[in-house]
Formats: structure tokens, C-alpha cells, sequence
């Protein structure tokens, strides 16, 4: 099945240095730095990785941390959860904008 989304694309990702070598340098030495092990474990960051991948809806993370958070001993039940912290959160983001509506219908009712 043909998508937008070319799942082989992702084995292309290191290839971004291509048309720009240094700023690819810099971003993976960035990228790198940020996953080791720090005050939250790689099997953590990878978690968050994959919620936050869910909420900015990228479909090459969201297959790079599913299979991440599996090779760092996740299970499906962790997965989804993570995915539902992310979905609340995106949820709540949206309701929360709702007071600004609220605001402006107030002014305008006055």
C-alpha cells in the first residue's frame, strides 16, 4: 500500500546532510546529547519521545520510538499509555484556548 508517508524514508534520515552537512552536524551532536542518559533514563526520554511524536503527529517518529521503546523493554500497555498522556495533554491544550473564546464573547456581549 502506497502513502504519503514513505515508511523507507526514515532509513534516509541521515542523509539530511547532505544538501547542508554542517548544520546536520550540529543537529545530531544536539540529538545525540539530548538522549543519553541524564536525570531521566533513555527507556524515559524514549517514552516521551514517542507521546511527543503522537501529539505533533509524525509518522517516522512515531515508527522510530514505537520500535525504541520496545528495544528498551516497554510494553504495549506502556506505549498506549504514553500515548494517552500525550492525547490528554493535546486535548487539554485545546480547551484551555476556550477562555480566550470566552474572553472575546464577553467583551463583545458588554
Amino acid at each position: 500500500m502506497k502513502t504519503y508517508y514513505n515508511p523507507e524514508d526514515l532509513k534516509k534520515f541521515g542523509k539530511i546532510g547532505d544538501f547542508q552537512k554542517e548544520m546536520a552536524d550540529k543537529f545530531f551532536a544536539y540529538y545525540g546529547e539530548v538522549f543519553k542518559e541524564g536525570a531521566l533514563t533513555a527507556r524515559e526520554k524514549s517514552l516521551i519521545a514517542l507521546a511527543v511524536a503522537h501529539a505533533i503527529q509524525c509518522p517516522y517518529c512515531i515508527d522510530a520510538y514505537t520500535v525504541d521503546t520496545m528495544e528498551k523493554g516497554c510494553d504495549e500497555a506502556q506505549l498506549m499509555e504514553a500515548v494517552h498522556v500525550a492525547a490528554a495533554i493535546r486535548g487539554g491544550a485545546s480547551l484551555v484556548h476556550a477562555t480566550q473564546m470566552m474572553n472575546k464573547v464577553s467583551d463583545l456581549s458588554m
